[in-house]
């Protein structure tokens, strides 16, 4: 089978830079992906809804004997991040220190040590960071302290002066150092993420169920060939939440003409599911894993801190679903296969730049590439078996007759 129109719905991450700059990221990385292939590739400029919640464009590739075209839809929800990201600093660090220590007093984080301890390292980087920024602003403190002591100012003066000096050097420290150690950033995730699951965030619930109800609109007027939901990063449990609560409202949803597909990718289900309140997203999953209309992908990768590797969405979540469990198919990804041999010691040390290759050109063909993914003449469900989608894409006869035999 070969795909002529694909609808893409792109479910984004905690990431508060919203569609202009992701637009921008996806243009330029377009252009790569074309270059390495020597395809065509062209797309439209951003159009958004009148309720300003979806923006779309569409994209246009050219391969030696294939054509296709692409819908690809943005759901915004940077204007919730941002709300939080304005809130501040001492709200957002007293709110995630006490949420940490509630998860640590809960087993929550010895779940994520046994699940993933590169992400739970992830997680708790912050909080070390941020005592390791309070001793330094409290040693300050005290050694003004005693300077103004010996100096004989009064004793309430002098302690008065160096609370003042600690809580302005930490602060500056946060706000000042923020674009190199993305701490404030991060407790605004924590924040959010527990919130949520504590259904403490109604907004991103009606949002979600207004995102539902577009994909099971989109399943019955869609004349594209297949409908795929990407959900990237924390996007990973929004898109099963937005996919899960859209079958709910048409249980028939996956047997319309286009074939639904999840993929999620630098995933991390049990920010959410480890939370002993989050019943309903654990009953998400389990509908979603004995859903035989609907294919669901999960790539991980090892090199990724920012997504639990290796871990099952399902299993991992203690649910038991028996010979009825079709979903997902879990794929490793191994980026050393698709960056350049010169440029990976060096790339696999900046760890966003690391979680977005997900969504980003490859420097290499391979099976999985996500441009190849939104753009190829290939279904995803046969995309990521591996050298015949490559083959077909590139135009490799030899390629293409090892994978047709396969």
């Amino acid at each position: 089978m070969r795909v002529q129109h694909r609808h893409i719905i792109y479910v984004q991450g905690y990431d508060p830079r919203g569609l202009a700059q992701y637009y921008r990221m996806f243009r330029t990385e377009l252009r790569k992906f074309g270059k390495l292939y020597g395809i065509a590739a062209t797309t439209s400029r951003p159009e958004t809804a009148p309720d300003g919640e979806i923006a779309f464009w569409r994209i246009e590739t050219k391969g030696p004997d294939w054509q296709t075209r692409t819908r690809y839809d943005f759901l915004r929800t940077e204007d919730f991040i941002q709300n939080d990201l304005a809130s501040p600093i001492w709200r957002t660090v007293f709110r995630a220190v006490g949420i940490y220590w509630r998860l640590v007093f809960a087993g929550t984080i010895a779940r994520f040590w046994k699940a993933s301890w590169r992400f739970a390292v992830f997680i708790t980087y912050p909080h070390v960071l941020l005592l390791m920024e309070a001793i330094l602003a409290a040693a300050v403190a005290l050694a003004s302290e005693w300077i103004l002591e010996a100096l004989g100012i009064p004793g309430w003066l002098d302690v008065a002066a160096a609370v003042v000096l600690f809580v302005a050097l930490l602060s500056a420290m946060l706000k000042y150092t923020e674009s190199r150690t993305y701490l404030l950033y991060l407790l605004a995730d924590t924040i959010w993420t527990w919130e949520f699951c504590h259904r403490r965030r109604p907004e991103w619930d009606r949002r979600i169920d207004r995102f539902a109800q577009y994909l099971v609109d989109a399943a019955r007027d869609s004349d594209a060939d297949e409908i795929v939901i990407v959900g990237h990063s924390s996007g990973s449990f929004l898109s099963t939440e937005i996919l899960a609560r859209a079958l709910r409202l048409d249980p028939h949803l996956g047997r319309h003409r286009p074939r639904i597909v999840l993929l999620t990718i630098g995933a991390n289900f049990p920010i959410v599911g480890f939370h002993a309140v989050s019943h309903d997203f654990r009953d998400h999953l389990r509908r979603l894993a004995m859903e035989p209309s609907i294919d669901w992908f999960d790539c991980q990768s090892r090199k990724d801190v920012m997504n639990f590797y290796p871990f099952d969405p399902v299993a991992g979540h203690g649910i038991e679903v028996g010979a009825a469990r079709c979903n997902p198919t879990i794929v490793s990804v191994r980026f050393r296969e698709i960056i350049e041999p010169e440029h990976y010691n060096r790339f696999r040390w900046k760890f966003f730049r690391v979680h977005f290759q997900f969504v980003m050109a490859n420097e290499r063909p391979h099976a999985y590439d996500f441009f190849m993914i939104v753009c190829g003449p290939v279904p995803l469900r046969e995309r990521l078996s591996g050298q015949a989608a490559t083959a077909i894409a590139t135009g490799d006869v030899d390629a293409r007759q090892v994978g047709s035999a396969r």
